[in-house]
């Protein structure tokens, strides 16, 4: 295994002379300096300098090597100075961009309390259902809904077991009654959302036999997630929706759930940023704060969201498998 101290002292010596050099920055015995090499030496297998008398220099092995070592050091550094840091010194901005309906209703108080613990952060918020390039435009974390496929991304997650579920207002079921399974779904006004122009009219539910989708159609169409809830609880219609985002609604009664038989299709919430040199202190912090809240909401989810999907809702139905957007 590695040593430490030893790493440390070959990057020393990649810059001095000679190990008598080395010994003397570091007040250590020469002797001290070339065991440290010689075991880094064997546990790589390679020779890192050529020496003799009067001269040190690196090969073209230890040459290759050099800043893989310098890097490994400066991230154990980091990370000892970060633990050392009293949470209270934080400080910079961080640039965070989140969906609309869980950003104006669950995320801003959770996001500003954090900002209250800690005075020396601003937050710039972006709250939107665009999906932000999180390589082009100045964010250093993304909350997003789904399931992300770039390996680039420093992908945490929230609540990975969140799903989609079927609500009306207490209004809209005396009128017009509620669908018990999905399929009903096509006799109904589901309210739709609509992403880069695109309308998301076909919603699916996964089945034991396979995906089942049903067209649905309704009277308001918007790109804005938090105007579609707003209209739900109005009465205008049925949504399909993140379990987070409504659970404050669910639980004051300004929606019901519906059709408690089907489980709604997977809908993991997750914290993301760019690159892993901007998973800082702040937003390791951060990070830590949100997943905290999340979690308390995941505990409150209905047992039939975890339950396993049952038989399709009519015999014959086709059923297909697909990617739903983000």
């Amino acid at each position: 295994m590695i040593r430490l101290d030893d790493l440390d002292i070959f990057v020393k010596a990649a810059s001095q002379e000679s190990f008598s050099a080395v010994a003397r920055k570091l007040d250590v015995l020469p002797a001290q300096v070339s065991a440290a090499i010689k075991r880094l030496e064997r546990e790589l297998d390679i020779r890192l300098f050529a020496r003799s008398t009067r001269s040190l220099r690196l090969t073209a092995e230890g040459e290759f090597y050099l800043p893989y070592a310098r890097e490994a050091l400066h991230a154990l550094y980091a990370g000892q100075e970060g633990v050392r840091n009293d949470e209270q010194q934080l400080q910079g901005t961080i640039q965070i961009a989140c969906p609309s309906d869980l950003g104006r209703n669950l995320l801003l108080p959770w996001l500003l309390d954090y900002r209250q613990s800690h005075p020396g952060l601003n937050l710039r918020l972006s709250v939107s259902d665009k999906v932000a390039d999180v390589y082009r435009e100045p964010v250093d974390v993304a909350i997003r809904y789904g399931t992300l496929q770039d390996a680039n991304f420093v992908c945490l997650p929230l609540v990975p077991d969140n799903r989609r579920v079927l609500a009306a207002a207490p209004s809209y079921i005396t009128k017009n009654g509620q669908p018990k399974t999905p399929a009903e779904l096509a006799q109904h006004a589901c309210l739709q959302f609509e992403l880069s122009g695109k309308v998301y009219d076909r919603w699916r539910f996964p089945l034991a036999q396979g995906d089942f989708w049903v067209d649905v159609n309704g009277p308001v169409v918007s790109d804005d997630a938090d105007i579609i809830r707003r209209c739900a609880i109005a009465g205008q219609g049925i949504i399909y929706k993140s379990w987070l985002d409504i659970s404050a609604d669910v639980k004051s009664g300004a929606l019901v759930l519906l059709s408690t038989d089907y489980v709604g299709e997977g809908f993991p919430l997750n914290f993301i940023c760019p690159h892993r040199k901007q998973f800082s202190l702040a937003i390791r912090q951060l990070y830590r704060r949100v997943r905290e809240h999340c979690m308390t909401l995941a505990h409150e989810m209905p047992r039939f969201i975890h339950e396993k999907p049952p038989t399709p809702p009519r015999p014959g139905t086709k059923s297909s498998v697909a990617i739903m957007p983000l």
